[in-house]
C-alpha cells in the first residue's frame, strides 16, 4: 500500500483493539454477586473536602496574591489560632488559576486586613533545580524539618510569591518556625517586595 505509515498504523490498530475491549466491558451484563448481611453499623460517610474557598461557603472568593510590601512579624502563640510564624495546613489557590489549588503547608508571616499572608512550603527540593526554579520566576529559601511534615522531610518556602489565607480556611496548625530561621525567610522575602 503506497503512503502508509507503519508507526500510524500500529498506533490505530492499539486504538482499536482499545476501543472494542472498552465496548465489550461496557455492554456486558454485569455478574449477580450473592448479597450479603452487614454486622457492624457503618462509618459515617465524610464529604469530599471542597476545592476552593467559594465551595466552602467563601462568599468573596480569592482576592489574588498580596502584591504589596508586607509587614513581617514572628508573633506565633500556644493556642488554636493561625498566628505568623507558624507553619499551617490550608487550601492554597494555583499561580495560574486561582479557582483551582490545593491543600498544603504555608509558612504564615504577616496580617493583610483580615487575610492572613504566607508562603508557600514544600518538600521538593529546589536547590537540585535552582537555575530552572529563577528562570520561572521562583525563589526558595530552606526552612528545614518539622511537624508540619509527617515524615520530616526538609521543606522550603518560596519567597517571592505572598498568598492571601483566609483564616478560617486553616485546616491545621502543624508547627512553630524556629524565631531564627523565621527571620532569615523574612530577609529573603524582603528582597522581592
Amino acid at each position: 500500500m503506497a503512503g502508509s505509515n507503519p508507526f500510524l498504523d500500529g498506533a490505530l490498530r492499539v486504538l482499536r483493539q482499545v476501543a472494542n475491549r472498552a465496548l465489550e466491558r461496557a455492554t456486558r451484563p454485569e455478574p449477580k454477586r450473592p448479597t450479603r448481611r452487614r454486622t457492624t453499623t457503618p462509618k459515617p460517610k465524610q464529604p469530599a473536602r471542597p476545592t476552593t474557598p467559594a465551595a466552602r461557603g467563601g462568599s468573596s472568593g480569592y482576592p489574588g496574591d498580596f502584591t504589596g510590601k508586607p509587614n513581617i512579624v514572628y508573633q506565633p502563640h500556644e493556642d488554636k489560632r493561625a498566628d505568623p510564624g507558624e507553619i499551617v495546613w490550608t487550601w492554597v489557590p494555583y499561580e495560574e488559576d486561582h479557582s483551582e489549588g490545593k491543600d498544603r503547608p504555608v509558612l504564615l508571616i504577616a496580617h493583610d486586613s483580615t487575610w492572613l499572608l504566607g508562603l508557600q512550603v514544600t518538600s521538593q527540593d529546589h536547590d537540585r533545580d535552582r537555575d530552572q526554579e529563577a528562570r520561572a520566576g521562583r525563589y526558595w529559601v530552606d526552612i528545614g524539618t518539622g511537624e508540619w511534615d509527617a515524615q520530616r522531610r526538609p521543606s522550603e518556602a518560596r519567597v517571592n510569591r505572598i498568598i492571601r489565607i483566609d483564616p478560617d480556611g486553616v485546616r491545621r496548625i502543624g508547627a512553630i518556625l524556629d524565631e531564627e530561621i523565621f527571620r532569615a525567610v523574612a530577609r529573603e522575602v524582603r528582597r522581592y517586595y
